[in-house]
Formats: structure tokens, sequence, C-alpha cells
């Protein structure tokens, strides 16, 4: 008898000890989900704000014409991203930015930052470097830059506006 009971207290020792084994691997994969989910969205913020770099010299900053022509040839050709551009002939009494201006690339809705058409882009820069026009963005003249975001926080587009 005193054999039974030593070997039932060997399983009883040995199922308690793979049972604080099992609990231990659990609560170590848990703590570690945990850390990869932290971590994930850690590493999406970063990408976020890398992708934002590039865009952040036009946030709420003023830039001469010549700036403004440049960012305009860069970024006209970019899918899902226009550039308006109001001068100061485009300008009424109030500020409207919905209706007034010219486009560059993709068209925009100013107020949600939703690309209205992609396949009706306007890649000319004919009117904004003769001066004739009302288009006409002088190269010495100052601008104050906005980036547009959409719904989904992603930059559609830059609004630069004639001081």
């Amino acid at each position: 008898m005193e054999e039974n009971t030593g070997v039932g207290i060997r399983v009883a020792a040995g199922i308690f000890l793979t049972i604080m084994l099992i609990t231990i691997v659990v609560i170590i994969t848990i703590s570690s989900q945990d850390a990869a989910k932290q971590g994930q969205t850690k590493m999406a913020a970063i990408t976020t704000q890398l992708s934002d770099t590039e865009y952040q010299t036009y946030s709420n900053t003023t830039l001469s014409g010549s700036q403004v022509l440049n960012a305009v040839r860069q970024y006209m050709n970019q899918e899902q991203f226009g550039i308006k551009v109001i001068t100061g002939k485009q300008k009424g009494t109030t500020i409207d930015t919905q209706t007034q201006g010219v486009f560059y690339g993709s068209s925009f809705n100013t107020k949600t930052g939703e690309v209205d058409d992609e396949n009706n882009k306007n890649l000319d820069l004919q009117f904004a470097e003769n001066q004739f026009y009302s288009a006409y963005i002088n190269p010495s003249g100052k601008f104050k830059s906005t980036i547009v975001r959409d719904k989904n926080n992603m930059i559609n587009g830059i609004i630069f506006i004639q001081e």
C-alpha cells in the first residue's frame, strides 16, 4: 500500500508540475501577443509619419510662387493627389476655396479631401506660367499652404492661397 501512495504522490506531483508549466507558457504567450500588438501599432504610426514627411514642408507655411510652381511640377503627376492654387486675381471678396482657383493633377473636395476624378487630371501649366491669365503664379508672390487629408487621414492634396 505504501508503494501505491508513493506512486500516487509522484503522479499528482507530475500533474501539478505539468499544469504549472502550461500556465506559465500561456501567460508568456499572452504577454508576448500584447507586446507584438503594441509594436505593430507603433510601426504603423511611424510608417504614416514617414510617408507624410515629404509634405510637411507645405503644412501651414508661407512659400514663394517659384516654390509653389516647383511643388505643382513635382506632385501633379501622382495618383490620387492634386494641388489647388488660388492666385490674388482669382480671390473674390470672400474666400471660398471650393469654387475658386485651379487644380493641377487630380481635383479634390477641399472640405473632405476626397479625390473627384482621377482620370480627369490637369497637367497643363500654360495658364500658371503666362502672366496674362488670372491663374498666373507670380514667382515672387507669397502663398499660404495647407495640406488636405481625407477621412482615412491620407494626404490627397495641397492648397496654396496667395496672400
